[in-house]
């Protein structure tokens, strides 16, 4: 399976996917840290990828949904965005709803 269906698998079968610097205990940089901290404040479980332990996946994923930069975060299968969009969406109460809903679809199907 190449890189692209990789991805294309894991923001399937995962409602919430984060592709990152690091994990989420040990991010290994200021966004990824940011976006993990609003996830996490959030409280529904959320699946990750360590982009520095998978190459194909760093190189590939910026083709995937055409977005340049890490961290990407993918909920319900769609590109939410990085750290910025992620950040503004948790300010306003919109991140919480749509990783909920995503997970109640989850547990539901």
């Amino acid at each position: 399976m190449d890189a692209l269906e990789r991805i294309k698998q894991q923001v399937t079968e995962n409602p919430v996917m984060l592709y990152m610097k690091g994990s989420p205990d040990f991010p290994q940089c200021g966004f990824s840290a940011r976006t993990v901290g609003a996830l996490k404040s959030c409280g529904v479980p959320f699946g990750y990828v360590n982009i520095y332990e998978d190459e194909e996946i760093y190189r590939a994923l910026p083709k995937f949904a055409n977005w340049p930069t890490f961290p990407q975060l993918y909920v319900k299968g769609e590109l939410i965005g990085g750290c910025d969009i992620t950040l503004d969406l948790h300010q306003s109460g919109e991140l919480q709803q749509m990783l909920e809903e995503a997970s109640a679809q989850r547990q539901s199907s």
